[in-house]
């Protein structure tokens, strides 16, 4: 057989459909990574860990598909296509396998690293053999066929990470956007390569290699087809109510879960990337107990950080007096379906249509470098602080900023978690606030779908806390009264103050405090 080499200008369309390829091939790598840790920050937050393991585990078993490969290059045509055929198949439905490990095996992490070992070693497998296949098309200087070859593979990898999040997350999901990249890998890495040598390949070895990317395509069109069913299934594991409503946006997981109405009202909650943030059943304890006693003092401007579902909207609405409400919430996601889904409406008496109140959908750490009004009123309702992201908005650095938009006199509330089942979490908020000034009354209650939960009232200037009372005007309210609150005041001796860091962007102690505490529920 012969592999005489093209001359230069008929090499040309060759080598440029080869570096194609390589372009091609490196963003789909580089997607399958992506994909890999967004999953995992979903399912198991833990951001950073979840990006450190997958990271540390592919560039090592890239390290072992390179030297797997030195044996393969006298055939380095049928090897390329057989890895890209096989990473296109794993690669692309890595999600899916991984989701569905998640909700019925429960073997998420351990399942993980083993996809991201077999990925990996796919991928650093590729690099040598497509050396082999650029030398083959044109004799070239070893230096020089290393510049270009990771030079386009570099470029590849760029464009395939800023397609994941602004192309793929929102066109297909996370489990359609993986089979699509699964789909591009198999095409790119197989009919590309065998259309360039197909002169140097045996017949019985292309029609064998096109059967086999055909079948990679028809099972990855499969799954495609039947990826939202799969989802919903596998989803439907997860909860124990049947799902009302479910999106993954850029920023998080959104399921809205709703219990048949057998007996009494049906219970409507909602999760965050699997979280529990309410329950229709005992919520209004939660909510009544973290705007009320914040607005005891001037409260004609307020504003809401977090709180995309309106329900602390609903209670800080009640007060005739208030003129103006902010809602500052990352996600449009989130208030969008605060104020379209029915039932969510209903629950949250359709506070986002309110007149009086703004809702912005920025970063509040950011919103918060930008803002010029003073408010007399701030309710801050964040989630836990279980990752990067959330910490930051738990910092020193946060409450410095804050401060910039408080009235002289202005009151803030920070839902602060649990003091029983994460104690440490919770002091550190109260540390954090002290040490950017703030004078704090830290006070719990009991949420049964929740279970202990605190909050910590605080005013500027580092005095003498704030009284915790209700607003004389306070409007009726269910669960709190000013009996209720001053028991909540109280802690017991196992749950009262304890020597804890503050934290800060640098050292974000809260991220540390949050992922031991919780780790043993």
């Amino acid at each position: 057989m012969s592999t005489t080499r093209p001359s230069a200008p008929t090499a040309r369309l060759p080598r440029f459909l080869l570096l194609l390829a390589v372009f091609l091939c490196a963003a789909c790598g580089l997607v399958y990574e992506l994909a890999l840790t967004a999953l995992g920050s979903y399912l198991i937050g833990n951001s950073v860990l979840q990006t450190s393991v997958v990271l540390s585990v592919m560039v090592f078993a890239m390290g072992v598909g390179s030297l797997a490969a030195k044996p393969l290059r006298h055939r380095a045509v049928g090897a390329f296509a057989l890895v890209e055929g096989t990473l296109a198949l794993v690669g692309g439905l890595s999600v899916l396998a991984l989701y569905a490990a998640f909700a019925w095996l429960q073997i998420y992490t351990p399942a993980m690293v083993v996809i991201a070992f077999v990925v990996g070693v796919l991928i650093g497998a590729e690099i040598p053999l497509l050396m082999t296949l650029l030398q083959r098309i044109r004799r070239q200087e070893a230096g020089g066929a290393v510049a270009d070859m990771f030079a386009v593979d570099y470029i590849g990898a760029l464009v395939g990470g800023l397609c994941f999040p602004f192309l793929l997350l929102p066109t297909f999901g996370q489990l359609r956007g993986a089979l699509v990249v699964g789909a591009v890998n198999a095409v790119a890495g197989v009919i590309v390569v065998l259309w360039i040598f197909r002169r140097q390949t045996r017949r019985v070895v292309r029609t064998a290699l096109l059967v086999g990317v055909a079948g990679v395509l028809a099972v990855l069109g499969g799954a495609y087809a039947l990826a939202d069913q799969i989802e919903v299934n596998a989803r439907q594991q997860l909860y124990r109510d049947p799902i009302l409503h479910a999106e993954t946006t850029p920023y998080q997981e959104i399921v809205v879960t709703r219990s048949p109405a057998f007996t009494g009202e049906p219970d409507l909650r909602l999760f965050l990337n699997g979280d529990l943030q309410f329950s229709s059943v005992d919520e209004y304890r939660y909510h009544e107990a973290l705007v009320h006693p914040a607005l005891t003092a001037e409260h004609d401007s307020v504003l809401v950080l977090g709180g995309g579902d309106g329900l602390a909207l609903r209670e800080i609405l009640r007060y005739d007096d208030v003129t103006e409400v902010t809602l500052v919430d990352l996600d449009p996601a989130m208030t969008e379906l605060a104020s379209s889904l029915p039932p969510l409406r209903e629950l949250n008496g359709e506070a986002l249509d309110d007149p009086r109140v703004t809702v912005v959908n920025r970063d509040a750490f950011n919103w918060l470098r930008d803002a010029g009004q003073r408010y007399d009123a701030v309710v801050i309702d964040f989630p836990d602080p279980d990752t990067a992201a959330l910490a930051k908005l738990y910092s020193v650095e946060f409450y410095h900023l804050l401060g910039r938009v408080l009235a002289p006199e202005a009151r803030v509330v920070v839902q602060g978690g649990s003091p029983f089942f994460a104690p440490k979490s919770y002091w550190s908020i109260a540390t954090t606030l002290r040490e950017a000034g703030y004078a704090t009354a830290p006070y719990q209650i009991d949420v049964p779908s929740f279970g202990n939960w605190g909050f910590l009232l605080a005013t500027r200037g580092g005095g003498e806390p704030p009284a915790l009372r209700l607003p004389e005007d306070a409007p009726p309210l269910r669960f709190l009264d000013d009996a209720v609150l001053e028991a909540a005041a109280v802690f017991p001796v196992d749950r009262r103050p304890q020597n804890v860091r503050a934290s800060t962007l640098m050292d974000p102690a809260i991220l540390e405090y949050a992922r031991h505490e919780w780790q043993a529920y």
